[in-house]
């Protein structure tokens, strides 16, 4: 047979081989391009494999875009597609630009899966209001609800935007079984705040399911002080560990299955966890936990999770954690190894723990990581020499700290040990023991961050800001975010006329100046960070 002049398009392949095809297709590709082509086009995609859902966005590296800000195409779905499917669509996934037009376009009986992105408490509110709208859809057919909510660039406003978000939801949505809160991304830390609790009446006796970022505990301990009594999962990360106000919460939870508590920045003191909170939750059946305790005589290990956590939750089959423990004035104490932790998770059920211990004796503190293999969590702090690699694909932020220096060979180990990393600490006042002299040798192994978008290098020695911008050690992505200070910088660029600094330097879109100390050569500044945004953050 002769194939030269063959023209077979999609209505000439078979189900088998058109449904294969179209299911790696988003499903809104799908319509905007076959809806109407012809008659068994449009029928094949009347499958509820292709209208059950609909993603009217597109995560960039900070947002969610709409994708119905074209006219043409807003205006085919809401006054074509949408009402020739609307019986048979499940989720809906919805920018705040268009969430009302969609919504409006037709009637979703069978709508019970809602994803609302880039909402501030007006909008939010303005939509709740709508009778249309709040009525025959969110009191009776949402049974979950996920709102990515934006950040506001004052921080105290933002919080108070998020709670109002959070306060108004539950009258309307009144068959709610799952809610997960959220920023539009996980760098913009939007949190939960219950700052006056004379206002937190609001309540829920269907919610199952709850997935949220809070400010402090004390936030953390109102979501489980009763007005949730159906809960069974609560996924929760915390800012803020420290107590500030009486919370009267210190009922049983038999309810509760899962609960995972993280946070990243404040330290707890080694049993505050497993008194006002893990000691109510003897039902669970999953636990993750991944924080940072500030002990006084020993670290964390297995045998303390035993004894305080393990021993009293008798129905737990799965336990995750990452905990990092530190200790002050180790000079007068006598601390155990890195073999010495290990050994003490010889009869842990979960059988893949990495453990490892630090010893600084510049600021005399003593630092153990222990976790469970692999790692769960999108951040990982304080990393040291003594990283033991492992490939880490959830981690997007990571913090870097020693008193010993960090060579070129320690950044390649992190570049394969987190293949995905986004923002980067690095805290390290030492030199570096093995630096090259010639700034391009090109023996070296590159180093190629392709996934970076903030780097903070506000806290180090020159060498390490020489092995970032050098183009002949590290490859930076395009439109970094940089974080560096005035002087550091202009020493290693030799006030912005040094060719081996350019190229990284050129692909930096915001560069944050963190003293408040001038440039010497301010004109030149502009030139050699060509795209950059300058950014002077305020100093508290």
């Amino acid at each position: 047979m002769n194939m030269e002049y063959s023209n077979v398009g999609l209505n000439d392949l078979p189900d088998e081989i058109l449904l294969i095809i179209l299911k790696k297709l988003n499903n809104f590709d799908i319509h905007y391009s076959l809806q109407g082509v012809n008659q068994r086009l449009t029928q094949f995609i009347q499958d509820s494999i292709f209208t059950k859902d609909l993603y009217f966005t597109e995560k960039s590296s900070d947002k969610f875009i709409d994708r119905l800000s074209d006219e043409m195409t807003h205006d085919r779905f809401c006054l074509q597609i949408l009402p020739s499917i609307h019986d048979k669509i499940e989720f809906l996934a919805l920018e705040s630009s268009s969430m009302k037009s969609v919504l409006h376009a037709s009637h979703y009986d069978n709508l019970h899966y809602l994803a609302l992105y880039n909402v501030d408490d007006e909008l939010f509110r303005s939509l709740l209001a709508d009778r249309n709208l709040s009525v025959p859809i969110f009191m009776n057919r949402i049974t979950v609800l996920i709102l990515a909510c934006n950040r506001i660039e004052d921080y105290f406003e933002m919080l108070s935007s998020v709670t109002k978000i959070f306060e108004c939801l539950f009258p309307i949505f009144m068959k709610l079984k799952y809610l997960v809160l959220r920023e539009s991304s996980y760098k913009n830390c939007v949190r939960l705040n219950f700052d006056d609790p004379l206002i937190l009446n609001f309540r829920s006796s269907t919610l199952l399911y709850l997935d949220v970022k809070v400010q402090s505990y004390d936030d953390c301990l109102y979501l489980l002080d009763g007005r949730f009594n159906q809960l069974h999962t609560l996924i929760i990360d915390v800012i803020n560990c420290f107590n500030t106000r009486e919370v009267d919460n210190q009922d049983h939870l038999p309810n509760l299955k899962y609960f995972s508590f993280s946070c990243n920045i404040m330290r707890f003191y080694d049993n505050e966890i497993s008194r006002s909170l893990l000691s109510r939750m003897s039902n669970l059946e999953r636990l993750d936990l991944y924080i940072m305790f500030d002990c006084q005589t020993t670290f964390i290990d297995g045998n303390y999770l035993k004894k305080n956590i393990l021993n009293s939750m008798m129905k737990l089959n799965e336990f995750h954690f990452a905990i990092t423990s530190r200790i002050s004035n180790v000079m007068k104490l006598n601390l155990p190894s890195t073999e010495d932790i290990q050994r003490t998770f010889i009869h842990f059920q979960t059988k893949n723990i990495i453990s490892y211990v630090d010893y600084f004796p510049e600021s005399k503190n003593g630092l153990c990581h222990i976790y469970s293999y692999p790692f769960k969590m999108i951040y990982y702090s304080d990393i040291t020499n003594q990283f033991p690699d492992g490939l880490y694909e959830y981690v997007r932020k990571v913090s870097l700290f020693d008193e010993k220096p960090f060579e070129h060979e320690f950044f390649l180990r992190i570049r394969k040990s987190f293949p995905l990393l986004e923002i980067l600490y690095v805290k390290n006042k030492k030199p570096q023991s093995h630096k090259q002299l010639n700034d391009n040798q090109q023996y070296l192994s590159l180093i190629q961050f392709s996934s970076l978008s903030e780097l903070h290098l506000a806290d180090v020695h020159d060498d390490y800001i020489e092995e970032f911008l050098f183009h002949t050690k590290t490859h930076l992505a395009k439109n970094v975010n940089l974080f560096i200070n005035n002087e550091s910088l202009e020493r290693i660029t030799h006030n912005f006329t040094r060719e081996c600094t350019r190229i990284n330097c050129t692909k930096v879109d915001k560069l944050y100046l963190l003293d408040n100390d001038k440039l010497k050569c301010e004109n030149s500044l502009g030139k050699y960070f060509p795209i950059a945004k300058i950014i002077y953050p305020k100093r508290y």
